[in-house]
């Protein structure tokens, strides 16, 4: 019992310091430069550029074109991809435990609205794959592999333009 009451308080010691420096950010993904800090207009290119491309490469078809667009109106940049930012005033007037109650309520709907979005986005992209010709789905595949921070080799454009840390030379 004692190992459960001294988890708790530390987790809860946490999850204020955590929605404290939340509540403080001056933006970016938890205080990281990256695709959330990028001007909205300029990832919204970026976006539509890496569709464009994936199009010209699938060769998608006319018959495949209602497909596509579902699909990568699905792929769009959310606009609340980064939740609810909690009103500083508000939070310095709780107290520690209606703190970690608002940060807990602000992140479950925040997760909620994730779950949704990549539910949908798994429908679109299992629509638009399975009206995919063989050899096209062996592009996508291949494509879609590169996407995201691990896959794509483009680690700068990922991590706000900072380089890898490289180790130490021998």
């Amino acid at each position: 019992m004692k190992k459960l009451i001294q988890s708790l308080l530390l987790a809860g010691v946490m999850l204020t310091a955590g929605g404290t420096a939340f509540a403080q950010m001056d933006g970016g993904m938890m205080g990281h430069p990256g695709m959330h800090q990028m001007d909205p207009a300029k990832r919204a290119q970026m976006h539509a550029k890496h569709l464009a491309n994936l199009k010209a490469k699938l060769k998608i078809t006319a018959s495949q074109e209602a497909t596509w667009n579902s699909f990568a109106d699905s792929m769009k940049p959310s606009k609340d991809m980064m939740g609810k930012r909690p009103d500083r005033a508000e939070m310095e007037k709780l107290t520690t435990p209606e703190r970690i109650d608002k940060m807990q309520a602000l992140h479950k709907e925040h997760m909620t609205a994730i779950e949704a979005m990549m539910g949908k986005r798994a429908e679109a992209t299992k629509a638009f794959y399975a009206a995919l010709s063989p050899e096209q789905q062996k592009t996508f595949d291949a494509e879609t592999a590169k996407m995201g921070p691990h896959g794509d080799g483009n680690y700068e454009m990922n991590h706000g333009g900072n380089k890898p840390p490289q180790p130490p030379k021998q």
